[in-house]
């Protein structure tokens, strides 16, 4: 099988999670309850958020490394014709989606800390908020549901994940 169709069959694998992530960051609550920004700033923050959490039960799943990356490729091929959209030219939407990427890792290693410590409140306050704390029963529900969220997917295997069944 030829580079690019390992490639992309990889990113085919990762579509239906890539779309329920999508879909789950979506949600109403989010934005009404949670306090996120309903902005396109916000809608990628919590994208990203969701997308870590998921991308931090691949990780933890032996083997599943090249699963993980085809899911972040997802990202990146979401992301690129987004950019377009609001009218980031051809010339700099690498160095733009180059910068998602980095902010996506920065996220990863947040929540991942924030999740061996017991508390992800830091992580979200900085990746999700951007530093403005959006009160007390917001944040709760923002942190709630991500970590129900992250204890379910402990208990879903990887080829429910792989079928786009979020918990």
């Amino acid at each position: 099988m030829a580079f690019f169709e390992r490639l992309f069959g990889r990113k085919d694998e990762a579509a239906a999670l890539y779309r329920a992530i999508v879909e789950r960051a979506r949600a109403e609550h989010w934005y009404v309850t949670g306090g996120v920004a309903d902005t396109i700033d916000g809608r990628f923050d919590m994208i990203a958020a969701i997308l870590s959490i998921v991308l931090l039960r691949v990780e933890a799943e032996p083997g599943a490394e090249a699963f993980g990356v085809a899911l972040a490729e997802r990202f990146v091929d979401d992301m690129d014709p987004q950019l377009r959209e609001i009218g980031i030219g051809d010339i700099v939407v690498g160095k733009h989606v180059g910068k998602m990427m980095s902010m996506l890792g920065g996220r990863l290693g947040a929540y991942r800390d924030g999740l061996t410590s017991g508390s992800i409140d830091r992580a979200l306050l900085r990746n999700l908020y951007r530093d403005a704390h959006p009160g007390d029963a917001a944040l709760a529900h923002v942190r709630g549901r991500l970590m129900t969220l992250h204890a379910a997917l402990a208990k879903t295997p990887l080829d429910a994940l792989k079928a786009g069944q979020l918990p």
